[in-house]
């Protein structure tokens, strides 16, 4: 397949192309996987046929208006039911498609084939972060949010910005070098994208279905990429990345991952103190809430209501408790209960209900959270 293209593409054409490709300014970014440079010889090829039918077709016309010009003495001529030009005009764009047609084709049943994957790990979307869980091969059984860091302060304000301030998030993503992973995608409340241009790939999430993509990154190093859907007011603000790393660094990884998941459920569970939970609280409603309710906790009336004086907020622990586990179906309150730990939910309630002008006093227990879930 790619020597097909490389013999298509004049090499002179491909070097200059590759070497825009570097930064993706001018190009697509450089391509780390076998189907991403597939997509990039692709457009590549595309691009070369466009601009040979391009040259071709305003050259004619232009030696035409020169050489057959009034001033010259020129008489129009007359293709009416002429057999010659009728076949002409019809069997060369009927060559010139099939020639596009079948890389094309050739590449996208090569997408389509997501048999045989090393790891197949299943990406949620949410408004607006994304959802991991490894469900097949090393690595079996993690589970993780992802949201971009970048306050929205920095976002908005003057303060100094990173190459990547708006690609940049708290958990990424993590996959062995040259193993085959599949990814799996659907979404929790509307449609997203989940698209990292550096593997060639791209597939919608759609609440209720599953979709799923494949790609097998060649080269170690961090690859990002966005939701290419707009999911909503924060769309901009839901980033993805990618840490490709070496097998022994990935496994490394891994085992610290299940570490510190099979935490024993009574440590978890452990009585907190008003400010770890009020400390901890914080970090996760910045994470998970302050996109839809303000770090503020006023909110974006009607479709986020405030925190800030809630009458929910302020009520009985189990109302609101009940609340951020099951959600509120109809409305963009997400069922947080998948999403986030004992000890989240019960930091991120106490934090609420304490922040702002609430200051209840009141705490939430990891161990209320536990008894609320096994109510479920």
């Amino acid at each position: 397949m790619k020597l097909v293209y490389r013999l298509a593409v004049p090499a002179m054409l491909v070097a200059m192309s590759g070497a825009h490709a570097q930064d993706g300014r001018y190009n697509m970014q450089s391509p780390v996987t076998g189907l991403g440079q597939q997509v990039y010889d692709m457009h590549t090829l595309m691009l070369v046929i466009c601009l040979v039918i391009f040259v071709m077709v305003f050259g004619v016309m232009f030696w035409a208006i020169f050489k057959h010009r009034k001033s010259r003495g020129a008489v129009a001529a007359n293709f009416h039911e002429n057999t010659t030009v009728e076949i002409a005009w019809t069997i060369i764009p009927v060559f010139v498609l099939v020639g596009m047609a079948w890389p094309a084709t050739m590449t996208v049943l090569d997408m389509k084939d997501t048999s045989d994957p090393d790891i197949t790990i299943k990406a949620t979307g949410y408004q607006w972060k994304w959802g991991y869980d490894y469900i097949l091969g090393e690595g079996q059984g993690i589970r993780f949010l992802s949201a971009m860091t970048t306050p929205r302060e920095q976002i908005e304000g003057e303060a100094p910005k990173g190459p990547h301030y708006l690609l940049e998030v708290d958990n990424p993503l993590v996959v062995p070098v040259g193993k085959r992973i599949r990814i799996i995608t659907t979404a929790n409340d509307v449609i997203h994208a989940w698209w990292v241009p550096a593997f060639g790939v791209k597939q919608d999430a759609i609440p209720g279905l599953i979709r799923d993509i494949w790609f097998r990154p060649e080269q170690e190093g961090v690859y990002r990429g966005a939701c290419t859907e707009l999911c909503g007011r924060d769309h901009a603000f839901m980033p993805i990345e990618v840490h490709v790393v070496s097998e022994q660094e990935y496994s490394a990884w891994v085992k610290k991952q299940l570490a510190a998941a099979e935490t024993p459920k009574d440590e978890a569970r452990m009585e907190l103190a008003m400010d770890d939970l009020m400390q901890r609280g914080a970090a996760v409603f910045s994470a998970n809430c302050a996109a839809c309710h303000r770090e503020d906790g006023k909110g974006y009336a009607p479709a986020f209501p405030s925190l800030d004086g809630s009458a929910v907020v302020r009520g009985a622990k189990d109302e609101q408790i009940d609340l951020v586990l099951r959600g509120r179906p109809g409305t963009a309150m997400a069922a947080f209960g998948s999403m986030l730990s004992d000890e989240e939910l019960a930091a991120v309630i106490t934090y609420t209900r304490n922040a702002w002008s609430n200051r209840s006093g009141g705490v939430v227990q990891p161990a209320q959270i536990a008894a609320a879930r096994g109510s479920m």
